[in-house]
């Protein structure tokens, strides 16, 4: 990727899609220049033990994760204690009343999800 683009490269997925760019940017170090992961699959549903985080520690890209707070794959506290174990700048983005789907909550007052994920974003990478 680097070889052909001229700036900087960012990486990131919803769920599955999160959970695979994390591990792809955890095994080649420099990959990316920063990881968007939204609503990280940090588990099974109930099955909290079976955390889907031996890479992690290798991540070196900042990254913010979106997460709702109702999302059975994992709470917020979860992802707070899964964000410790990167060694990089991260962010979270707590989306109240979300479940797995961060868009299908109903609008917060005055608030807007994608612009507050965006602004976390930018502001990591900035």
């Amino acid at each position: 990727m680097r070889s052909r683009l001229g700036g900087r490269v960012f990486l990131g997925g919803q769920s599955y899609g999160g959970r695979q760019a994390s591990m792809l940017a955890a095994g080649e170090a420099g990959l990316v220049d920063g990881l968007l992961l939204l609503s990280y699959p940090l588990h099974p549903p109930g099955r909290p033990s079976e955390l889907r985080t031996a890479h992690l520690p290798k991540l070196t890209a900042p990254t913010v994760f979106a997460h709702g707070s109702r999302d059975p794959f994992g709470s917020l506290e979860e992802i707070e204690a899964a964000r410790t174990l990167i060694a990089a700048p991260t962010s979270l983005v707590a989306v109240r009343g979300a479940g797995h789907d961060l868009f299908r909550v109903p609008r917060r007052a005055g608030a807007d999800v994608a612009a507050e994920i965006v602004a976390a974003f930018l502001g990591l990478v900035g």
